[in-house]
């Protein structure tokens, strides 16, 4: 063979070799990937179908980050054989992760090892660009994992995530997305959905219904797409609506329960609301304890219905992280008298430091009682406001009649022109204080609300005093270049005039409209009968309104979304 042969025949030995390797190397199968803050799957195969899979194998995964940090998280089972894990990194680079079951001779679940590569965040939604919802460091606001402020407006949807098909509630989110809502609380359990499913079945042994939960997974993902938090209550124990029958759990069925549900959304942007009463004090604080006491977790919220007083009792509980209390239907004096002057004023003083959030003001459109109407626009807005203002602000629920409950029919539906066919629910949506919330988010979300703490001292004349209804709630930063003050009508609000800083100025906001007023916000300066010097702002007009005073040195981002009176 001469050279010129040799070469060619080594040449297409080289391509057949070549021709041989490829498919093997296409074969090759591509790391797994998630983006940050985003939601990495892996599913396990068990070696053992499990009869009771809930009680007979638990399965725990640990997971060490590029700089050799590590989290536990659980698995969950799902069907079978199967059993899948899902955790949200923190950081690119490559991650590693290893099983252990309960049963260490499951070879499918037992020292499983593998890695994934998390890389740059990507996605729509604010929570990829930002991350997770968190307790803030000073333990009394809320925020991102990047620390910026999350501002807690949370839409009340009970039984609307189990009762809605996927379009609807695809369109309630969007809907509510589009109005600053940053939230939707619903409840997983109990309670059946349309088809007369519900999240488990119980008896001697306790097994969720994987088709309820598969539905609902896309909901969850919904919500978080649309750039709103899931407040997920996990199993309710309070009388939160007419159709939730109360099903109480052993408490060890419970335990299982609550885990099969952090395992299975823990991955997704959630906060957990625990609904229990104050007769459930000890079961709650065992279930709590066994659910999140030695993993990380994201918040729970402490939420016990007309009980307030229970929520002492948990004070001393680290794995609650934000206390949630409700000032319901009752409008009356001696109830606002409560919420106004009552113990949530004076116990967010109280250490361990937690953010205090209304989770139930009036629900818009709800009958207030036998002899009193209905839940009124400015019931609504009066009490989401004074309970922005009453504690560090953090944020506040909203709930509509129709909505909460996801009423297909009622006695008092709102029409107009065009929605005369619509379900309850779908004209409830459209309730004027769900609009208005909109507005009084565009104005704590434009300003440091974070940095708001109550300034009652401020206020020199309260019209409150006589009749809780007109009373006047004022908030200030700590270093003074920032106050606000609302009056639920059109009276004076008359203030120490230290809070006229040299070159202050001040902004009358409508809740009602949104609009602002920074022209009319003019103020005369005087005296008390006690003769201290005091300045006082006149509202431009009927209606409830906030004020904003700053000073010069503050570097404010308020908008008014480009809002001015005429």
């Amino acid at each position: 063979m001469n050279r010129v042969n040799w070469r060619l025949s080594g040449f297409w030995l080289a391509i057949g070799w070549l021709g041989m390797v490829a498919p093997l190397a296409s074969a090759a199968k591509p790391p797994e990937t998630a983006p940050k803050w985003g939601r990495f799957e892996h599913v396990f195969k068990s070696s053992v179908t499990y009869p009771n899979p809930l009680e007979d194998a638990t399965l725990t995964v640990q997971f060490t980050s590029p700089l050799g940090d590590s989290m536990t998280v659980p698995g969950f089972w799902n069907g079978g054989k199967t059993w899948l894990v899902r955790f949200s990194p923190d950081m690119p680079g490559k991650w590693k992760f290893k099983t252990t079951c309960s049963d260490a001779a499951n070879q499918g679940l037992q020292d499983v090892t593998g890695e994934f590569l998390c890389t740059v965040a990507t996605g729509p939604s604010v929570f990829n660009h930002h991350g997770p919802m968190h307790v803030a460091r000073d333990h009394r606001h809320l925020e991102y994992a990047d620390h910026r402020p999350f501002f807690w407006l949370a839409d009340t949807a009970w039984d609307g995530a189990r009762w809605s098909s996927l379009k609807e509630w695809e369109r309630y989110a969007q809907l509510r997305s589009s109005e600053k809502f940053t939230a939707v609380q619903w409840i997983a359990a109990p309670g059946t959905n349309s088809e007369g499913r519900s999240a488990f079945t119980g008896g001697a042994h306790l097994k969720p219904d994987l088709e309820f939960f598969r539905k609902k997974d896309a909901k969850v993902d919904e919500l978080n797409n649309a750039g709103l938090l899931d407040a997920i209550v996990p199993l309710s124990e309070l009388a939160l609506n007419t159709t939730n029958r109360l099903e109480t759990l052993p408490e060890s069925q419970a335990v299982l329960l609550l885990r099969y549900l952090v395992a299975r959304w823990g991955a997704n942007d959630v906060a957990w609301l625990l609904a229990c009463d104050g007769a459930a004090v000890e079961r709650w604080k065992h279930i709590g304890r066994a659910v999140f006491g030695n993993i990380s977790h994201a918040p729970v919220i402490l939420f016990t219905g007309e009980s307030y007083w229970a929520l002492d009792e948990f004070r001393a509980e680290r794995w609650v992280d934000v206390f949630g209390y409700q000032t319901g239907q009752d409008i009356s004096d001696d109830n606002l008298q409560w919420m106004l002057a009552g113990p949530v004023p004076r116990d967010w003083k109280r250490e361990p430091a937690r953010p205090f959030i209304n989770i139930a003001p009036p629900y818009e459109n709800e009958p207030a009682g036998k002899s009193q109407p209905r839940i009124t626009a400015l019931d609504v807005r009066r009490s989401a406001i004074w309970s922005l203002l009453l504690t560090p602000t953090a944020g506040v629920g909203y709930g509509a009649h129709g909505v909460w409950d996801w009423e297909k029919d009622a006695d008092a539906a709102p029409v107009t022109p065009g929605n005369e066919s619509w379900k309850i629910w779908e004209k409830s949506l459209y309730l004027p204080a769900a609009r208005q919330m909109d507005n009084v988010a565009a104005f704590f979300q434009g300003v440091d609300f974070n940095r708001l703490l109550p300034a009652q001292e401020l206020l020199l004349e309260q019209p409150g005093a006589d009749s809780p209804a007109h009373h006047i709630s004022v908030a200030a930063t700590a270093a003074g270049d920032l106050t606000v003050a609302y009056t639920p009508e059109r009276a004076a609000v008359s203030l120490r005039s230290k809070v006229l800083q040299p070159s202050a100025s001040a902004t009358w906001f409508s809740p009602s409209t949104g609009l602002s007023n920074p022209t009319a916000a003019s103020f005369s300066l005087g005296r008390d009968d006690r003769g201290t010097n005091k300045v006082q702002f006149i509202p431009p007009g009927e209606g409830d309104w906030l004020l904003l005073i700053t000073t010069p040195a503050y570097n404010s981002r308020f908008r008014f979304n480009g809002n001015s009176s005429p």
